[in-house]
C-alpha cells in the first residue's frame, strides 16, 4: 500500500465524525465468550461501506492495543494486513476479559500555498515541521478515534472495562459479553473520563448488505451519560457515537473530533 493510500485509509477511520461519511470501521473477533481450554480467537480489522464486509480499505494496526484480564497489555500474534482487511490472533492465556482497541490521534491541517488548497495529517510531534509556521488560512483540528470489542475467555471480569480518560470512551454498566436477545444492556459514555450527556448514538446489526434498511437503533445519553438498548435478536452489532468539542490539548488546533466504535455479540436466550 502505497503512502497515499495509508494516509487516505487513516482519514477515512479518524478523521471525520460518521455523520459526514458512510464507511464504518470495525474490529469483529472470531468469538467473543470462549470456554475451551488454550482458546485463541482471531479478528479482522477494516474499514468498509458495508458493516463487517470487506469492501473498502483495512485498519492500520499501528496503534493496536490489547488489555487483559489483570489489566497487562497482551501482543497480537500473526499480524497481516491486505487489500481490504488486517488480521491477527491473540491467545487468550489469562481467563477473564479482554479489551481490544485500535485508538488513533493526530492532527489535521488546511491552508493556502500559491492559491491551492493543501492538506496535512500527522502527529503532533511532526506538526511544526512538516507545516509552514505562516500557512495562509490556516485552519487545524485535532482528533481522537477508539475502534473497540471485548473478547471473554471463562468467567468475565471489569479490569479492562476501566476508561483511560482520554477521548470518547464506552464504560460497561452490563458485561459487554453478557448480552442477551429480548434483555436491556446499560452503558456509560465519557468523554475525558467524565459522563457524556446529549450524545447520539446508533447501533447497526450485522447484514446490512442483504436488506434495504440499516435497521439502526438510535438513542442519546441521558444526564449521566448513560444509554439502554434492548437487543431485538441475537447477532452483532455495532455502536458508534461521535461528537466535537473545542477541548484541544494543541494551541494550534481550534477543534476536536471525537469518535468511538464497538462491535458486540448478542447470544441468544
Amino acid at each position: 500500500m502505497t503512502t497515499a493510500h495509508k494516509l487516505f485509509a487513516i482519514a477515512v477511520a479518524f478523521a471525520l465524525p460518521l455523520s459526514a461519511q458512510a464507511h464504518k470501521t470495525w474490529l469483529l473477533p472470531s468469538e467473543t465468550v470462549l470456554s475451551a481450554e488454550d482458546p485463541w480467537i482471531t479478528v479482522d480489522a477494516a474499514v468498509s461501506n458495508d458493516l463487517f464486509y470487506f469492501n473498502h480499505v483495512p485498519l492500520r494496526l499501528e496503534s493496536l492495543a490489547i488489555t487483559g484480564p489483570d489489566g497487562s497489555a497482551v501482543n497480537a500474534e500473526n499480524t497481516a494486513t491486505g487489500k481490504y482487511r488486517s488480521t491477527f490472533d491473540v491467545h487468550l492465556t489469562t481467563p477473564g476479559t479482554y479489551r481490544i482497541a485500535v485508538v488513533n490521534a493526530g492532527l489535521f491541517a488546511n491552508w493556502e500555498e500559491d492559491g491551492k488548497p493543501k492538506r496535512w495529517r500527522g502527529s503532533v510531534e511532526k506538526f511544526a515541521s512538516e507545516v509552514p509556521k505562516d500557512a495562509s488560512k490556516l485552519s487545524v483540528s485535532q482528533s481522537v478515534g477508539r475502534t473497540e470489542t471485548f473478547v471473554t475467555a471463562g468467567r468475565p471480569n471489569d479490569t479492562a472495562l476501566t476508561s483511560s480518560g482520554v477521548g470518547l470512551e464506552l464504560v460497561p454498566v452490563t458485561h459487554p459479553n453478557d448480552l442477551f436477545a429480548g434483555e436491556k444492556a446499560t452503558f456509560k459514555l465519557l468523554i475525558d473520563g467524565k459522563p457524556a450527556p446529549g450524545l447520539d448514538v446508533e447501533v447497526i446489526p450485522d447484514g446490512i448488505r442483504y436488506r434495504q434498511q440499516q435497521n439502526e437503533i438510535k438513542t442519546t445519553s441521558d444526564k449521566d451519560g448513560l444509554i439502554s438498548v434492548t437487543w431485538p435478536a441475537a447477532g452483532r452489532y455495532w455502536l458508534h457515537s461521535d461528537t466535537e468539542d473545542d477541548k484541544t490539548s494543541v494551541a494550534a488546533a481550534s477543534k476536536r473530533r471525537l469518535s468511538y466504535s464497538l462491535t458486540l455479540e448478542v447470544l441468544p436466550q
